[in-house]
This record gives structure tokens, C-alpha cells and sequence, in this order.
């Protein structure tokens, strides 16, 4: 009504994307009459980090675990690495209810893999921490908890919350070939010790346009568009983003070949020592 470009979050949840070409067919009308619709689409899984050095770790809620969580990471680690705490937060772990939304989250193993390094942010069911721990026939919290203990505690579990239904990035792969959308979301700010998707442009280059063997890619062109001349024109930064005489000459040069995301690590650079996540490329 009042000429206004808006834009909006654009995802799927556990239940799939049902709902997207619906919503996507009265994007499509609402342009095609003069609106400026642009949903914003994350590129890969909404998801956060676990570990006992992060904000979350999937015993959050253990009162067990909660006693020592004040404790320095060292010393901290140290007193996970001894069975009688081990056996008391394993056991608060078994004693969860489901109404404890929060705690619920941080135990959907079947949704929550081993991060790595390089970072994987498209695994198969099959590597979830419950189908490992099938296999190895245990618990997926005992599993969760050796694995949070390996690296120095520096291990971080991936807890895929959204845009991951089917267990791959077909959804969101999905959602980023739709004309009017743009890649955002990239948490880079909020939630500092919890999730860090600042690198999504990075992972948009080299996971889905060069690198992805679980589905189809993206044609390169159509992956520097996301990130150039699409986002600059729904801020109204109409003077760059294209090739072009009389535009700012904003240009990367990137050697596409050996574009990569390194995987995350803590800093303790905020004010007061605070801790951020921190996820540089290549």
C-alpha cells in the first residue's frame, strides 16, 4: 500500500515445506502487481552449536551438570571426566520430561551430528548421534557425552532445528532458487555462544554451488546474484551490485577453487571476557 520493499523470514521446520509454494505463488502475484516481496532464506540447516563450552550442551538442564557449570572449562572437564558426575547426568538425562521445551531441544539426537573439521552442515541420518549410538548399542546421550569430552571439549555437536526435514538441504536448496528470495538470516551477532551463521555466503559458494554430492547445485552466476545485486537492491542500494559504468566498484575477486569455511572456534574478546563463536574462510 504504501510502496515499501519487505522482507521476511523464510524456512521449514521438522514437518517440511508444505506451506512454501503457496506462500511463494502470492510472492510471485504481490511483485507482479507492484509490491516488493523478498523472503530471507538461510542456506543451509537453522541450527545451533553444543558443547560444554557454549551456552547449551544437550545437558543444560541436569541439575547435576548445573552444579558445576560456574566452574572454568578445565576444571569443569575435569569433573566431567569422572564417572560418578558422569552417572549423575546421565541419570538427571533419563529423568527429562518432555514439556521442557529447551531441554527437549538439546536432545533431539536425531537431528544432531558431529560438526567436524572441516565443518559438515549437510550429513545423513545415519550420522546423527542417535543412529551412531544405535549402532554402538548405547544411549545417544551417553554417546552425546564422550563426544563433548574428545578435542579438549572443544567438540561441537550440530543440532540441525530447521530446513532440515528429509534429513539434507533439499528444502532450502529449494527455497534459494525461487526468484524473489535472498540469502539471510546469518546470525552473526546474537546468540554469540550458541550459533554462528555469519559464513552462509561463503558456504552458498563453495558447498552449493561447487562442492554439494547430496542433491543438486547451484549455478555459480545464479549464487553471486544472491549475494550481490539481489540484497543490494532490497536495501535500496541501488548504486552497486552489478558490473556495470557509474556503480560503485565494489568487486571480490575470489579463487573459486579454494573458497572453504573453517570450522568454528571460541574467542573471548567481548567486554569482560565474554565468548563468541568466530568462523573465518579461506
Amino acid at each position: 500500500e504504501f510502496g515499501r520493499r519487505v522482507t521476511f523470514s523464510l524456512g521449514t521446520g521438522a514437518a517440511g515445506g508444505a506451506h512454501i509454494d503457496a506462500l511463494m505463488e502470492l510472492v510471485s502475484e504481490g511483485n507482479a502487481s507492484g509490491s516488493a516481496l523478498y523472503p530471507q532464506t538461510l542456506p543451509r540447516a537453522v541450527g545451533i552449536m553444543l558443547s560444554f563450552g557454549l551456552t547449551l550442551n544437550p545437558f543444560t538442564h541436569s541439575p547435576a551438570y548445573q552444579a558445576l557449570a560456574a566452574l572454568p572449562l578445565k576444571q569443569r572437564l575435569n569433573e566431567l571426566r569422572r564417572q560418578k558426575v558422569r552417572n549423575a547426568i546421565l541419570a538427571d538425562s533419563d529423568k527429562l520430561e518432555p514439556s521442557m521445551s529447551l531441554a527437549s531441544y538439546v536432545q533431539q539426537f536425531d537431528m544432531m551430528f558431529v560438526l567436524g573439521n572441516p565443518p559438515q552442515y549437510e550429513q545423513p541420518p545415519e550420522l546423527s548421534i542417535a543412529a551412531r549410538a544405535a549402532k554402538l548399542h548405547v544411549k545417544p546421550a551417553e554417546l552425546a557425552y564422550d563426544l563433548l569430552l574428545e578435542n579438549n571439549g572443544e567438540n561441537y555437536l550440530y543440532l540441525a532445528l530447521a530446513n532440515y526435514s528429509g534429513g539434507n538441504l533439499d528444502l532450502a536448496e529449494a527455497l534459494l532458487r525461487y526468484p524473489h528470495t535472498i540469502p539471510g538470516l546469518g546470525d552473526g551477532g546474537a546468540h554469540c555462544a550458541t550459533i554462528c551463521d555469519a559464513s552462509y555466503s561463503t558456504f552458498l559458494l563453495s558447498h552449493f554451488s561447487r562442492d554439494r554430492t547430496r542433491g543438486a547445485l547451484l549455478p555459480l552466476v545464479e549464487s553471486v546474484r544472491k549475494l550481490t545485486s539481489a540484497p543490494a537492491a532490497v536495501v535500496g542500494l541501488n548504486d552497486r551490485g552489478i558490473l556495470a559504468p557509474g556503480y560503485k566498484a565494489d568487486v571480490n575477486i575470489i579463487d573459486f577453487d579454494n573458497v572453504h569455511i573453517c570450522a568454528p572456534i571460541i574467542r573471548h574478546d567481548l567486554p569482560g571476557g565474554g565468548r563468541r563463536l568466530v568462523q573465518e574462510a579461506t
